[in-house]
């Protein structure tokens, strides 16, 4: 089982879990700390971000819903600029 607890850096709050062998750190809370919510939310529409998330979880979570995450997936933006 999972254990949380929290450090503080430069004055914020930042997430670590503690599973298994190893300690992971929040990065929502550490980009929340630097840019506000409007980057958490920007950044979580970015397409990139999106398949960089989805590969993840299929490597790291056997109860990855792939049907849902292609839903997701393609309401994501592509991070591109278009050329004319």
């Amino acid at each position: 089982m999972a254990k949380s607890s929290k450090i503080t850096v430069l004055g914020n709050e930042i997430t670590v879990v503690s599973r298994d062998a190893g300690d992971f750190i929040s990065l929502t809370d550490m980009i929340r700390a630097k840019d506000g919510n409007y980057f958490v939310s920007d950044w979580l529409r970015n397409r990139n971000t999106i398949e960089f998330l989805g590969i993840w979880e299929k490597v790291y979570n056997p109860d990855f819903n792939y049907v849902e995450f292609d839903v997701i997936k393609s309401h994501a933006v592509l991070n591109a600029i278009a050329s004319n």
